[in-house]
């Protein structure tokens, strides 16, 4: 038996290894990256001495992609080095703006001579550079800061400082959900909206200097508490693990459901995985790392590991909707001999158990190690047990009301609550990867910000959503014409 949960817990971290792996923690050292990276500033200068600019843009864009895979190496070896070409980079951006073909090939070629600056080891090295945990205090300073760079319309300056703010993000988290969700959830928005303002052509500084002294008035009031109660701490476990645990809960009872034992191991090597995942990154974040300098990576493991999940909450949606019609799952069941689910499920249900507790998890435990400074040790504890107390009473609750559903009800409020958490993952992981600078953002203030579905005012993470619902009804409507047209047959 323990044999084999210690090969369930071996295969789902591996297949989660390759899931998550990061293209810049498979770089190589940050001259030999610069030097790859400097081929695209080659054939922007290239293309600019021709006059072509466009195809010189399409280049350096080439660049700033691998970049955005390498920097995080040029950070940790120089921080100088990553300044300058940051600062170059900016440059660079202003200078396709005003589209003036001199300009542009200075700026690509102060970029090239800082490239290879780089590349020849003309830095000094600076192993200590590493962004230590902030205060919340610290924060609203580096959003000040970046409030100066946008009041003299700096672009590079201003983009500079907002990324910073982001990185650093991870630092101050704790503080800020366990006070307020409404006000963690405005700040990771913001925060995303700012960049894109900042990054626009041409920047909107006049909205972004708006936003920032929003943030900074929401923020303020929180950076005066000193300590927490231990109800703080039993709402971070509460609003952290409820949508974790509505994925695990309709796992299990769709398992219990369907009679299928061997499920359940899958569901609980998952969850005890993702417990036990979470706990080691954040120890390691904590106390080797840093949660400052590892700010970026944590939007990208949480980006993808939620849209990992939303692809496979997709699958699980539709496919107990399409179980929903009790002569489908009777022959379901004849096709599967005596219930049992193929191995390629079983693996996929402890898969998503896994990706939906390890999302939540290592926030939470971040969040209870950054409180662990301002709160008593007994509070923090007593919150902790109330919390996991009252998840767990819900989890019961939703246990014991949808196995006394019928087979036909049961089926349809499971894929409704996994297709609703389907649409938040899609939200909560492409609004991450935004936060990481992963992918871009076109702000849209005709949409509304709604916290319960993850519906952010930025076109990328609202158009794959309203996909979403539009396919969902479309199917719907599909088989509600195929069960009218088959009962008019056999009618007739």
């Amino acid at each position: 038996m323990r044999k084999n949960l210690f090969l369930k817990i071996a295969i789902l971290l591996l297949i989660i290894g390759f899931g998550l792996h990061n293209p810049a923690m498979a770089a190589g050292s940050p001259s030999v990256d610069i030097k790859k990276a400097e081929v695209s500033v080659d054939q922007a200068i290239d293309f600019a001495s021709k006059g072509d600019l466009s195809e010189a843009e399409k280049a350096y864009d080439q660049f700033n992609k691998t970049w955005r895979q390498i920097e995080d190496g040029i950070k940790a070896n120089s921080a100088t080095a990553y300044r300058d070409i940051e600062s170059n980079m900016g440059k660079v951006v202003y200078a396709f703006t005003l589209k003036k073909q001199d300009q542009v090939l200075q700026a690509l070629q102060d970029l090239k001579a800082v490239n290879e600056k780089v590349a020849s080891g003309g830095y000094p090295k600076e192993p200590g550079f590493k962004k230590e945990d902030i205060t919340l205090d610290d924060f609203i300073l580096l959003l000040q800061e970046t409030k100066k760079e946008v009041s003299e319309q700096n672009q590079t300056g201003a983009l500079a400082s907002i990324k910073q703010a982001s990185g650093s993000w991870l630092s101050v988290e704790g503080v800020v959900v366990a006070q307020s969700a409404s006000v963690y959830s405005d700040s990771e928005r913001d925060l995303v909206t700012i960049q894109a303002m900042l990054a626009a052509n041409p920047p909107n500084f006049n909205e972004a200097n708006q936003t920032i002294d929003n943030m900074v008035k929401y923020l303020t009031p929180l950076a005066n508490k000193s300590e927490y109660t231990y109800w703080d701490a039993a709402m971070i476990l509460i609003r952290e693990g409820l949508e974790a645990l509505l994925v695990v809960i309709a796992l299990m009872s769709f398992v219990k459901k369907s009679g299928e034992t061997k499920g359940k191991g899958w569901i609980w090597t998952g969850v005890l995985a993702g417990l036990g995942v979470s706990v080691i990154l954040a120890l390691v974040v904590k106390f080797v790392i840093s949660s400052g300098a590892f700010g970026n990576n944590n939007a990208l493991i949480a980006g993808w590991t939620g849209v990992f999940a939303a692809v496979m909450l997709l699958y699980m949606s539709y496919w107990l909707h399409s179980q929903s019609n009790i002569a489908d799952w009777n022959r379901y069941i004849r096709e599967k001999s005596q219930t049992a689910l193929t191995t390629g499920k079983l693996v996929s249900l402890g898969v998503l158990a896994f990706l939906a507790v390890f999302r939540e998890g290592t926030e939470t435990v971040l969040f209870y190690i950054g409180m662990a400074s301002q709160i008593k040790l007994q509070s923090l504890f007593i919150g902790f047990l109330i919390g996991a107390a009252i998840l767990g009473i819900l989890a019961y609750l939703m246990v014991f009301v949808g196995l006394k559903l019928p087979l036909r009800p049961f089926f349809m409020v499971s894929s409704v609550i996994v297709f609703y958490l389907c649409i938040k993952f899609t939200g909560m992981g492409i609004h991450s990867l935004q936060l990481a600078g992963f992918i871009p953002t076109t702000n849209a203030q005709s949409i509304p910000s709604i916290e319960f579905f993850a519906l952010y005012p930025s076109w990328e993470s609202t158009i794959p959503q309203v996909i979403l619902v539009l396919g969902a009804v479309i199917i719907i409507l599909s088989k509600k014409m195929k069960s009218k047209k088959l009962i008019a047959a056999n009618n007739n």
